[in-house]
């Protein structure tokens, strides 16, 4: 496969010369990008699949959520709709996107929307009866039509994109000088055991400019598995007939923790933001228990009829940093408001 990719290194020449463009002009203030009056936070990665956005978004919104009216504004990745659309706790992963139906199930006093338009989503969301006084934007890295105030940029502790390229070739959407527009970057999914001489290297590697903050953050796992009815420690699956399905776009931490707490299962992997079909359905609904990602719980527990479907949530732990990047993001929301 990495061979067959190589062939393709003509064509991220292409593609490189276009996004390199691209923002110039968007540097240059040929391209407009629109400025606004309330602290903007954008949450995005150089790189198409999984860096961790969703919990770091989440960590974001914990973080600020009781001191000011939030909004999050997501693209809604797979959504069979367009525009602008608001999204609740009852909505449908298939009309809004699996990422934002989560954040609303979790936050009630957030303000959740999708739009791909992101200067329209925030023009509605500015003009609704309580608007937000900050907006988060979720994979939003890309969209300069939007000048956030603060950009977080991710990239994962095992495919930097220093060592990456352009698409095809790579799995970079832009080129990799487009990460010194982040204010702070934060290295996920990091091993447990990670070293300060390791941190100085990644440091390096990613040439981390006078203006910017790195972090570095990894997965922890909850000890419970929860579902709409009920919650019982992970280790209880051990003696169950248990599928892992997976939709995202790197399972293989996930599977790897899962064999490592002594699960024994079959995995079902299905790719990113799949749109499971009638006759997939009707496999994992003949399954005995379900255990999956909370990301894929959203969209895969009301399609099911079999009651035994459960999530394993996560969330990020910054190591020894947890305190700095929070002061970061809220000095930066204080100066902004």
């Amino acid at each position: 496969m990495r061979k067959m990719r190589l062939l393709l290194f003509p064509f991220s020449g292409i593609y490189y010369l276009i996004t390199l463009t691209r923002n110039k002009l968007y540097d240059a203030g040929i391209l407009k990008s629109k400025k606004y009056n309330l602290p903007i936070i954008c949450v995005g990665n150089l790189s198409v699949g999984g860096t961790g956005k969703t919990p770091m978004t989440e960590f974001v919104i914990k973080l600020l959520k009781d001191d000011y009216k939030v909004a999050t504004l997501s693209r809604g990745y797979g959504r069979t709709t367009r525009g602008y659309l608001d999204v609740t706790s009852s909505s449908n992963a298939l009309e809004v996107g699996d990422e934002p139906l989560q954040f609303a199930k979790k936050f009630d006093a957030v303000q959740v929307a999708v739009c791909e338009r992101r200067q329209e989503g925030i023009r509605v969301l500015l003009n609704k009866r309580i608007a937000p006084e900050l907006i988060v934007l979720d994979d939003a890295y890309q969209h300069r039509s939007v000048e956030a105030g603060l950009n977080i940029l991710l990239t994962s502790y095992g495919d930097l994109y220093c060592d990456d390229y352009v698409l095809p070739a790579g799995n970079l959407r832009e080129p990799r000088v487009g990460a010194n527009r982040a204010d702070i970057i934060v290295v996920t999914k990091c091993p447990s055991n990670l070293e300060t001489d390791e941190m100085e290297a990644v440091r390096q590697s990613l040439k981390v400019q006078a203006h910017q903050r790195l972090f570095f953050s990894k997965i922890i796992y909850d000890d419970c598995v929860y579902n709409v009815q009920e919650s019982f420690q992970l280790n209880r699956l051990k003696v169950a007939k248990v599928t892992v399905v997976t939709g995202i776009a790197n399972p293989a931490p996930f599977i790897k923790y899962l064999r490592g707490q002594g699960l024994s299962f079959d995995h079902k992997p299905y790719k990113d933001h799949h749109n499971f079909t009638v006759s997939d359905l009707e496999l994992l609904d003949s399954l005995d228990c379900i255990l999956t990602t909370e990301k894929d719980y959203v969209r895969l527990q009301p399609l099911l009829t079999m009651k035994k479907i459960y999530y394993l949530p996560i969330r990020l732990n910054f190591f020894q940093f947890e305190n700095e990047i929070s002061e970061t993001i809220r000095e930066f929301v204080r100066k902004t408001i």
